[in-house]
């Protein structure tokens, strides 16, 4: 099944989905602490089902869907209430794809080694001197991202990347999750060491990337089903502007945080302007 859309009204939920049934793209609804989600049974006729979608949100209170509802009241479309008693483990996985797992478990182990001093943050740091930047040690580039300098840092970002990667990779697939990743951590570090040295870490970049991306995306394309909250957008610009501030010190990446969610917003403009497509 694919994800299509998230409601917070149950009613206009069920009017929906009784509308896109009478056009033989049969859905289920299942409830969530988010809203009520409606999911395509058929993925391969998404394309069908977008428009739709975009139409729907566009006037979600057009006659056509009442009348749908009248017409249908399908049982299909009823609430899977039970969604919304999976054990905290099964919801935590049902919300992440393979690549947004794997990158929490790789930021996890390496804060372990580096606990327990095992030479981590001189393996993976961006390296003191670009002129000896060559061959294998091109990662470098990018495992700054995984690395994290105390619990309540690699908590905070693994909170919002589990949250954000999870919808893109659920909506978009691992491969666009993967070049928001590379894009994130790649320009965002090379930018930061080119201000402040070398000296930095964290996935806030790529995580300010993501929110970037979805924000935008969700704004142009709503119908592709990567959506954030104005809300929470503006709560992470407010963070930004107060990490420029000093007010939480000196020794926070703040070139890489800004670039990084430009680039997001860049890049979710650049993908509203073509056809979305799972990759």
């Amino acid at each position: 099944m694919k994800q299509l859309v998230v409601l917070s009204d149950a009613r206009l939920a069920h009017s929906l989905a009784d509308y896109l049934s009478h056009r033989g793209l049969h859905c289920e609804l299942t409830q969530s602490e988010v809203g009520i989600t409606l999911w395509l049974a058929d993925e391969s006729r998404s394309g069908e089902a977008e428009p739709e979608i975009k139409r729907f949100l566009q006037d979600p209170y057009h006659p056509r869907y009442a009348e749908a509802s009248w017409q249908s009241g399908a049982p299909n479309s009823r609430i899977d209430y039970s969604a919304g008693h999976h054990s905290l483990t099964a919801h935590f996985l049902m919300q992440a794809g393979p690549v947004t797992l794997i990158v929490m478990a790789l930021c996890v182990c390496l804060y372990g080694l580096q606990f327990i001093g095992l030479g981590v943050y001189q393996a993976l740091s961006f390296h003191p001197d670009l002129m000896q930047l060559s061959g294998w040690q091109i990662w470098r580039f990018v495992t700054p991202a995984f690395l994290h300098f105390s619990p309540l840092h690699l908590i905070f970002n693994l909170m919002w990347w589990w949250y954000l990667a999870g919808l893109i990779e659920r909506q978009l697939g691992c491969s666009k999750l993967l070049t928001l990743l590379l894009i994130g951590a790649v320009i965002p570090n090379l930018l930061e060491y080119l201000v402040s040295g070398p000296d930095f870490g964290g996935l806030s970049a790529v995580v300010n990337t993501l929110v970037g991306y979805s924000w935008v995306l969700g704004r142009r394309r709503p119908e592709g089903g990567v959506q954030l909250q104005d809300g929470i957008f503006g709560f992470m610009v407010i963070w930004l502007i107060i990490g420029f501030s000093g007010v939480l010190g000196n020794n926070l990446a703040n070139v890489a945080h800004l670039s990084g969610l430009l680039i997001g917003l860049l890049h979710g403009w650049l993908d509203s302007r073509k056809p979305l497509r799972r990759v």
